[in-house]
């Protein structure tokens, strides 16, 4: 555990996850440039991005599980890092969709987001994540204050039931739910995780206070 812990504090350990991170999108530009994205490119790099944001919004919902669990605290300071690329493959998802399918037509656009629901439910996802990408820097959490930050950043659950919802609903013209239901599945676990541990610490307190007026009395 020491050691793991060396390597996850040491200064590279940021800049190689960084890194990581980056693969997936210029594995896209490189397969966008070399004509690899198939018969219809943009269908290809709506869905490839929209994938990664899910894929790491559940990392990033992983973050605090894995760490108690494998007693590891110093994979907290990874979360923000993570968090950001959430909303920079959510960014680019909606580039996407407003370069290849809408051409930058706003009034379209607009039209289009008022008039499907699933890709109402998805704009929705980035207009709440934009505030928490806003305030992801230690700047913020000082305005804000803890409280009033964390309260703000628990915006996330609500993210990610309007992600699955407008996958649920993209994957439904098709009648192709497999993924969908794997994506839904890790959410619910993380976030049952979540209410098992709010539980506990509810209950703990209710012995503590419960073993405090006992003594008092």
């Amino acid at each position: 555990m020491i050691s793991r812990q060396k390597a996850l504090l040491h200064p590279a350990a940021k800049p190689v996850l960084f890194l990581i991170c980056m693969l997936p999108f210029a594995w896209l530009v490189f397969r966008a440039l070399t004509n690899q994205l198939g018969a219809n490119p943009a269908e290809a790099l709506i869905r490839a991005t929209g994938d990664w944001t899910l894929r790491f919004l559940c990392i990033v919902l992983a973050v605090t599980p894995l760490r108690v669990i494998s007693h590891t605290p110093a994979l907290a300071r990874f979360r923000r890092m993570l968090g950001l690329f959430v909303y920079f493959y959510v960014g680019l998802h909606l580039l996407s969709y407003s370069w290849f399918d809408m051409g930058f037509d706003v009034p379209d656009i607009v039209k289009d987001i008022i008039k499907r629901p699933f890709i109402l439910v998805g704009f929705a996802a980035f207009v709440l994540l934009t505030p928490l990408a806003a305030t992801s820097f230690n700047a913020a959490i000082k305005t804000l204050g803890a409280k009033r930050w964390q309260m703000l950043h628990k915006l996330v659950y609500g993210i990610a039931g309007l992600g699955l919802l407008h996958f649920f609903w993209m994957r439904a013209g098709k009648n192709n739910f497999a993924e969908v239901f794997v994506y839904a599945a890790i959410v619910a676990v993380l976030l049952g995780w979540r209410v098992q541990q709010f539980l506990k610490k509810k209950k703990l307190q209710s012995l503590q206070n419960l073993r405090q007026s006992l003594s008092n009395s």
